[in-house]
């Protein structure tokens, strides 16, 4: 269950949520709001897109989750914090620890309930749980297990008290923001580093000049790579083997 939801279910008064601006989306340009501005709505509760206006709400704490945005000094004194973060840190910091940890080839990941300094995701932690990552598990398989983890851990964790946290400690590795040209396949790499990379989405190649998105793959036995489903342009995902029919795939024709 998302935290929102999660928060108002246990009994604790949500009097604000901020989150990004709706987006125009699809061929009309309707203005279509977040995920977190439906639910709040849903649930009554005001919100804004400006942060300071958390200043005017007399709140007791802010949970912060994926927001993205820099949070500004005079917020953080002003308002305790709690950040849930998806990653063991210090490894992973930053904005994409999700699919880092799957392209590193990771083994196991976690959450982490911490506080929010003006360094990036450099707060101690209030608690932490780790999990292990499934071979062929995409990162929104993943995701949707971490947050259910965090969810659970914050509702814990404000429960019993929130006692006091503990300085990071180890190597800091970053999870920068997933670049668009890192999810061009290259085919010369290992069928691993491959599989790793359509696991995190959005993955692509080309195929007669046109691009073609590889939703899933899989490793056999003997680790070669095979294609599950894909995506040619303009049309659905469906299964490797239909567009591979229907594409009636020529002697000497490569992808990219």
């Amino acid at each position: 269950m998302p935290p929102l939801r999660a928060l108002v279910e246990a009994g604790h008064d949500v009097a604000l949520v901020v989150t990004r601006p709706d987006k125009r989306r699809g061929r009309g340009g309707a203005l279509v709001p977040s995920a977190v501005k439906a639910a709040a709505i849903d649930l009554g509760i005001p919100v804004t897109e400006q942060v300071d206006d958390v200043l005017d709400v007399g709140a007791d704490l802010g949970v912060v989750v994926a927001f993205g945005r820099i949070i500004k000094p005079h917020i953080i004194e002003a308002l305790p914090l709690v950040n849930i973060h998806f990653s063991l840190l210090p490894r992973w910091r930053g904005a994409a620890p999700v699919e880092r940890a799957i392209l590193a080839g990771d083994t196991h990941t976690g959450v982490c309930l911490m506080t929010i300094e003006e360094e990036l995701d450099t707060g101690a932690v209030y608690d932490r749980e780790v999990i292990d990552i499934g071979p062929d598990e995409t990162a929104d398989e993943l995701r949707a297990r971490l947050i259910e983890v965090g969810t659970r851990l914050l509702i814990e964790n404000l429960e019993r008290g929130l006692g006091t946290p503990v300085s990071q400690e180890g190597e800091a590795t970053y999870a920068a923001k997933i670049d668009p040209a890192e999810l061009q396949i290259d085919w010369s790499s290992p069928a691993e580093d491959i599989h790793r990379l359509v696991r995190i989405g959005g993955a692509w190649t080309t195929f007669r000049d046109k691009r073609l998105k590889v939703h899933r793959t899989k490793l056999t036995d003997d680790g070669e790579l095979e294609i599950v489903e894909v995506q040619p342009e303009g049309k659905g995902r469906q299964p490797y083997e239909a567009w591979r029919n229907g594409a009636r795939l020529q002697s000497g024709e490569w992808f990219g």
